[in-house]
């Protein structure tokens, strides 16, 4: 799977490896959900890891959920949209203290286009972005850097990133 290596780390953590790390691992799923214009959906994360940092909406798969039921739960808690979720596009882990997050990240497409995307739940803020606008936001660490290598951001000609 494309970006299965590409890890994403939190501040003061060190990096995990796919061999090396003996901390259990939390299965996680995450959505890089595009809009008819192309944006991307980020929300702002709300709590700890990362708190006031721009993500992508995802979170723990609850038990007896599949990796795509998890992922439509909590797009719809962290923004109220409802997805229909297509293929994997990567995979991260992300250590985070005594655990290490194994986030698969879903295309997702909104069921209704018209639909608000309005925050809640981890997410205190959500916004469709475009690739000009990643420039102004602080994102998680690595977050940009992992959707350049999957091909979700593409780099503009002045070097910025677009969707």
């Amino acid at each position: 799977m494309p970006g299965r290596l590409a890890m994403r780390t939190v501040p003061g953590v060190t990096p995990a490896t796919e061999d090396a790390d003996d901390r259990p691992r939390v299965p996680c799923a995450g959505a890089v959900v595009r809009d008819t214009a192309g944006r991307l959906l980020l929300i702002r994360r709300g709590h700890e890891p990362s708190r006031g940092l721009w993500s992508l909406p995802g979170g723990r798969v609850e038990p007896g959920e599949t990796l795509e039921q998890a992922v439509v739960r909590e797009v719809h808690e962290e923004t109220g949209l409802e997805v229909r979720v297509g293929a994997p596009v990567g995979s991260v882990l992300i250590p985070a203290g005594a655990v290490v997050y194994d986030v698969t990240d879903f295309a997702c497409t909104p069921v209704d286009d018209r639909a608000e995307a309005t925050a809640g739940d981890d997410a205190d803020d959500v916004r469709w972005v475009d690739g000009a606008a990643f420039d102004d936001l602080p994102c998680t660490p690595r977050l940009v850097e992992t959707l350049r290598e999957w091909g979700v951001l593409a780099i503009g000609p002045s070097g910025t990133p677009r969707p």
